[in-house]
């Protein structure tokens, strides 16, 4: 069972079963919604995901594709698309209680990616912040 949630709380839920694949993907649509270079999503059976508290807000992202985000607070939680994905849903990894439970196995739509990207692994990493100085 994997169980996660919004930032603020209001959204829970719960996954029963494996994971079909864990992806990273980097298409446009993905990295405006979330404000981010990149979003993990990890796809399951459209069953198999359960909301247990609260009620995510649905946005028509594109002709059939829906986000599913907090109204509270905005965290983006689900991704469905009945066209595309017929019976599948894909759950943000971010918002995983524990976010290393599945790891990722590709990056996709990296004809979008930010160029800055395929290089970001090389820069130098902090614990936390870099010296101040």
């Amino acid at each position: 069972m994997i169980t996660g949630g919004c930032h603020c709380g209001a959204i829970r839920y719960e996954i029963e079963g494996e994971a079909l694949t864990h992806a990273l993907c980097h298409c446009t649509d993905c990295r405006r919604h979330a404000g981010a270079p990149m979003v993990g999503w990890t796809m399951y059976p459209l069953g198999a995901v359960r909301v247990t508290k609260g009620a995510p807000r649905v946005y028509a992202s594109s002709g059939h594709g829906r986000r599913h985000f907090c109204p509270d607070c905005g965290t983006g939680l689900f991704y469905v698309n009945s066209e595309m994905l017929p019976g599948r849903i894909d759950v943000q990894s971010a918002t995983y209680d524990d976010p290393g439970i599945v790891p990722p196995q590709a990056h996709i739509q990296v004809a979008e990616r930010i160029r800055w990207m395929e290089r970001a692994h090389e820069l130098p990493a902090f614990e936390r912040f870099p010296p101040q100085g």
